[in-house]
């Protein structure tokens, strides 16, 4: 029965949604074993077998399993080894965008009935950050208000290499800027100072600055600037600070390799299925 929970959703199994609630388990038992249990006791007996609830990470359906694990297993283990044969540095790349009305100010403690009210601005101001973390606790930023161009991406490669001193391989997702042709000339023209490889598309889970950017939108209260200005310094501050953390970057280096080895146990539980399923 936890074999099942682990390894299927209620939906596969024809009891429910995708996600296994109280109610999904006590009928997954009645089916099973014929017992009815309350969803009280479901609770309890979940707890004391080390089951937890849990907020469930996403995959997008376009995902291709077969290309990820391929990248996996053969092309980010070459890129480490060339990065190790020419002394050079690897820094995961991501954009985010902070906007004021995008992220709720949280919970307040009220009255029931009476709900809270947090002032807001209506103007809606919105930054956009482009980040770099590398494993041994680097971080590169930038903030800017404007669009997210080419001249942009290539100016921030730019000042990273130069910031880390040496070559650096830039691991990054598939935007269409990160693949436009200004982006590969201006790649042309400085292979010898930067590199740029491409993820799986839809694969956010594996790029560590991602983690950095969920910690970004934890800890600035966007909701609260009034002026786009005002964000923007908020968000420099904050990025600043965690510049002077390494420590701190490089746990999301180490949350990215457990990540990796959720992606790979998902990937082969999924192939695995689809290889026992009855034809």
């Amino acid at each position: 029965m936890f074999a099942a929970m682990a390894d299927c959703t209620p939906e596969e199994l024809l009891i429910g949604g995708p996600l296994w609630t109280r109610q999904a388990v006590v009928e997954l038992v009645r089916l099973v074993v014929g017992v009815d249990m309350t969803e009280q006791g479901v609770g309890l007996w979940l707890r004391g077998h080390g089951f937890t609830p849990q907020r469930p990470a996403r995959r997008a359906y376009e995902q291709q399993s077969a290309v990820v694990r391929a990248w996996l297993d053969e092309e980010y283990p070459a890129i480490g080894t060339r990065t190790k044969a020419e002394d050079a540095a690897i820094a995961w790349v991501d954009r985010c965008g902070l906007r004021s009305d995008a992220v709720p100010p949280g919970r307040s403690w009220a009255p029931k009935g009476r709900t809270p009210i947090v002032r807001v601005t209506g103007k809606r101001p919105r930054v956009n950050v482009m980040s770099a973390v590398a494993s041994r606790g680097a971080l590169w930023f930038t903030v800017f208000t404007g669009r997210f161009t080419a001249a942009v991406f290539t100016a921030f490669l730019d000042r990273v290499a130069r910031q880390a001193g040496r070559k650096v391989h830039v691991v990054a997702d598939r935007h269409p800027v990160h693949r436009g042709k200004a982006v590969r000339s201006w790649l042309e023209d400085n292979a010898d100072r930067v590199e740029l490889h491409l993820m799986p598309g839809y694969s956010p889970e594996l790029n560590p600055d991602e983690l950095l950017n969920a910690d970004l939108e934890h800890n600035v209260n966007a909701s609260r600037a009034r002026t786009v200005d005002r964000l923007a310094h908020g968000t420099r501050r904050f990025l600043r600070r965690r510049q002077r953390q390494p420590h701190v970057v490089r746990d999301y280096e180490r949350l990215r390799h457990h990540h990796e080895a959720m992606v790979r146990w998902s990937i082969v539980r999924v192939t695995s299925r689809r290889l026992t399923r009855p034809r």
